[in-house]
């Protein structure tokens, strides 16, 4: 791999990944729109250990509140606030684990077309404005009940639709139900550490099958672009949805949409 295209994609992933956007539309796009070739699935493992650890690295003090919580709750039948939110995430992943094993392969054999990239960034993307402007309250993600949980769990397996994007999708359905824009957003990084370790997981699966020569300085580069890019990506996504909202991602989507549809119809 070229060093620039391992700047470009550890950049797309770390970026893209905790914003409502869309990665796997971005990552689809790069070699579309580029000479480069797939990077490999070695360094798809790479991008998401990346930015797995940014999100654990970002919210340590919160999950490590979840954690000993969680135990206290399973030994001591003791549930506060952090152990019913460590719940709330290990029960909002079921679905989207679910339904990632049962439709995977045929979700990527049928649905990777650009067509249905930009269908999604656009239906989804006026969902998200729709729920950002009429829907979204004051509620944190301490003030969620089970059934707020349980809906917003059934939203992410959308996600699987390439396009769809996992926190777009899970953050809609957050402010649907009354939460802010802030515990909508803080929630949906939660959520995303499971899944980002399910997903790095079935790919370190593949790699072990395939056998796939491994150039570690790339994939340590890969890693660390990843990673940086996604902290400093999450930190500022909090800070600019609080005081701006969701309108510039909904119209960021919408025309990329409308581009992929006039080149690829």
């Amino acid at each position: 791999m070229e060093w620039l295209q391992v700047v470009v994609l550890g950049l797309v992933q770390g970026i893209s990944e905790f914003l409502p956007v869309s990665s796997s539309a971005h990552l689809i796009l790069v070699p579309v729109f580029t000479p480069w070739e797939d990077q490999g699935l070695a360094f798809d493992v790479a991008l998401h250990v990346g930015s797995l650890s940014a999100v654990i690295m970002y919210f340590w003090r919160d999950l490590w509140k979840m954690a000993f919580a969680w135990t206290r709750s399973v030994t001591h039948r003791e549930v506060d606030a952090d152990a019913k939110l460590a719940w709330a995430v290990l029960l909002g992943t079921i679905p989207v684990g679910a339904c990632g094993l049962l439709f995977q392969e045929a979700i990527e054999t049928h649905l990777r077309s650009p067509i249905v990239l930009a269908l999604s960034l656009i239906v989804f993307g006026v969902l998200l404005g729709w729920a950002d402007w009429k829907h979204r309250g004051e509620r944190s993600e301490y003030q969620m009940s089970w059934k707020d949980v349980a809906w917003i769990a059934f939203a992410q397996a959308l996600a699987l639709i390439p396009g769809t994007s996992r926190s777009g999708i899970t953050m809609t359905a957050a402010l649907l139900v009354g939460m802010s824009r802030e515990g909508a957003a803080r929630f949906s990084f939660l959520l995303s550490i499971p899944v980002i370790a399910l997903a790095g997981m079935l790919e370190v699966w593949g790699l072990v099958q395939s056998q796939e020569a491994v150039d570690w300085a790339t994939l340590i580069w890969g890693t660390l672009i990843s990673g940086v890019s996604a902290y400093a990506c999450i930190h500022y996504f909090l800070v600019f949805i609080r005081r701006i909202g969701m309108q510039p991602f909904v119209i960021y989507r919408i025309a990329l949409g409308i581009v992929l549809l006039a080149v690829f119809l």
